[in-house]
């Protein structure tokens, strides 16, 4: 009898996680065709039938939902052992999948994680931008970042560090609009919208209870980016993350329209699946996190306020 192929399984694992041979060879960068060779054997080594095929898409059978849950267990427990012997080498191996929000992809977590990933030449990591909430255990993240006082119930959450929020507009629009008259009359002002949230929830720092709701954005983006690009041609006052404003504040092609406010910042969140062992790999990439985003995170370094 031929020896189990932990491959097999572990393709066995991601079909059934991701519900379609076709994804499942997406995450394990293989062809569709490896991934069917894959499961064919593992069922002809057990003898069973693994996975029901229907048009709605593949599910497991009762024997193969019985050997996804012990399978998952003991690769579980494999990697905590493999850990547990390897805890004094600092040399990670093996591969990390991270999903991020684009904007803070893009500008600052690739610069703070090459280093991490220099430093681990046998690591592999891969990381998914995208500002929907993805779900990090069917689409089989080791962990996502978010931005967000609301990381996930079901998930294990470390904070990294805080993100300060501010309000911004042209120099240009400041000397068209009284910037002191905000609170007196909302509507002598434009506003820019987040379409992710509600502006009575993006802008109810500025109302009463009563009052909330009124403001309406004269543009709305459901990117980051393009509400701080139009708040630098003029178009009105963005609220935003300091991360992504920085720079523009730095060069003055935005300034804090409210130097007087300070804002509820928002956490920083890594999460991850509430697995009995959290992997080494893991571990030591939020450590260094934690150090890079703590106390002075890299767009605050140097910022006049």
């Amino acid at each position: 009898m031929n020896p189990f192929n932990l491959q097999d399984i572990t393709t066995f694992l991601a079909i059934v996680d991701s519900g379609s041979l076709t994804q499942a060879a997406e995450r394990l960068e293989v062809s569709k065709s490896i991934v069917s060779k894959r499961l064919k054997r593992l069922e002809e080594m057990l003898g069973v039938a693994l996975l029901h095929r229907s048009t709605r898409g593949i599910t497991p059978t009762e024997q193969g939902q019985a050997f996804y849950l012990r399978a998952s267990n003991i690769l579980q427990e494999l990697e905590a052992t493999i850990d547990e012997m390897t805890e004094g080498n600092q040399n990670l191996c093996g591969s990390l999948r991270i999903a991020a929000p684009v904007t803070f992809g893009t500008m600052y977590l690739g610069r703070l994680i090459f280093p991490f990933i220099s430093k681990h030449p046998r690591l592999h990591v891969a990381i998914h931008l995208d500002d929907k909430r993805v779900d990090i255990v069917q689409e089989q993240f080791d962990l996502a970042i978010r931005i967000s006082a609301e990381p996930g119930l079901s998930l294990k959450a470390r904070q990294l560090g805080l993100c300060k929020r501010v309000v911004v507009c042209s120099p240009e629009y400041a000397q068209q609009h009284n910037l002191q008259a905000l609170n007196e009359d909302l509507f002598a002002h434009e506003y820019i919208g987040y379409s992710n949230i509600q502006d009575s929830q993006l802008w109810g720092f500025l109302t009463e209870d009563s009052q909330r709701g009124q403001i309406k954005s004269r543009f709305t983006a459901n990117n980051g980016e393009m509400s701080r690009d139009a708040a630098i041609a003029g178009l009105g006052l963005s609220v935003l993350p300091l991360f992504m404003v920085a720079e523009a504040l730095r060069t003055g092609q935005l300034i804090n329209a409210m130097p007087h406010l300070e804002l509820e910042p928002i956490p920083i969140y890594a999460v991850y699946p509430p697995t009995r062992h959290v992997p080494k790999k893991i571990r030591l990439l939020l450590d260094h996190l934690c150090q890079e985003l703590g106390d002075n995170p890299p767009w605050e370094q140097d910022l006049p306020l």
